[in-house]
């Protein structure tokens, strides 16, 4: 999988490298997306998730529990 998270649906963002003399060339900005295992009760297993450092913070606060039913109700495969 590329660099997407699971949660907040980040994707890469494209632009431009700008040099002193303003030459432009091509470049990707990736979110930080990291790979994560959080236990969910409900299902009674490990989950594996890409995750970017904000859907982190998003399970954080909302709980892996509502992130996990969210995904699922996507119809995401976990």
């Amino acid at each position: 999988m590329g660099a997407v998270c699971q949660v907040t649906g980040a994707v890469p963002g494209f632009g431009h490298n700008i040099s002193h003399s303003h030459r432009r060339t091509k470049r990707r900005f990736d979110p930080n997306v990291q790979k994560k295992t959080y236990y969910v009760p409900s299902l009674r297993r490990n989950v594996t998730l890409n995750v970017s450092a904000k859907g982190i913070k998003v399970i954080d606060a909302r709980g892996i529990e509502a992130v996990v039913a969210r995904i699922l109700a996507r119809g995401e495969k976990i």
